[in-house]
């Protein structure tokens, strides 16, 4: 197994501010609010509040009339120094949410993917592991991650961890629905397809009340 990190960092970017920088990287851009002008390598995309863009090259940044708020995943190798934080652009700030270590299997081909999964009032994903590992952040509502023997409940903006292979439990409030948005790596062979198999094979024919929207993915080449 090979050592990266997954890092997720929120970036607030003030309206109309000069072109943003930021080197190449694998990378996921979920714009929370506001909309963004992406430039890359051989073209540029615009994006507004609940859409994502995944690619490696690198970027200018172009916030429109009402700023954009994002939120920005970077898997860097373990050795990697640079804390990633948006520099020299006095109208914009960069918050490291977390930086996640991951384990990753060299001899296997890698996707990206960013997604969004909603849940009803008291929603629940019954134990359950995933083909690889993600980070995922609270967008509305509350979650609570029950794994390895430990409990934590996440709001709004809070982001964890999730192994993969490490059985988790997931209930979320019954006071509202839930939303979090995910970034992960998968075999590219998941391309397209759900990554998530249940522990209980009784859980396995339950009702299963989340709905999931993928934003994008894009197959990744390892260090």
């Amino acid at each position: 197994m090979k050592h990266y990190q997954l890092r997720l960092y929120e970036d607030v970017i003030a309206p109309n501010h000069p072109p943003v920088y930021l080197p190449s990287a694998r990378r996921a851009l979920y714009v929370v609010n506001g909309d963004v002008t992406i430039e890359f390598g051989d073209g540029a995309q615009h994006q507004r509040a609940d859409g994502a863009w995944l690619g490696e090259d690198d970027l200018a940044l172009l916030a429109g009339a009402e700023g954009v708020t994002l939120w920005r995943w970077e898997l860097v190798s373990g050795e990697a120094a640079s804390a990633g934080e948006i520099s020299s652009a006095p109208g914009a700030r960069s918050t490291l949410k977390i930086d996640a270590p991951v384990e990753l299997e060299p001899r296997q081909r890698w996707l990206m993917r960013c997604d969004k999964v909603q849940f009803p009032p008291g929603g629940v994903a019954h134990t359950h592991v995933h083909q690889g590992p993600g980070v995922r952040c609270t967008l509305e509502g509350e979650i609570t991650i029950e794994t390895l023997g430990d409990s934590h409940t996440h709001g709004p903006g809070s982001a964890w961890l999730e192994l993969g292979h490490a059985p988790v439990l997931a209930p979320t409030t019954e006071a509202r629905a839930t939303t979090f948005i995910r970034c992960f790596i998968l075999p590219r062979a998941c391309r397209g397809r759900s990554s998530i198999r249940y522990v209980q094979p009784e859980d396995a024919g339950k009702n299963k009340p989340q709905r999931y929207h993928v934003f994008g993915e894009r197959f990744i080449t390892l260090d």
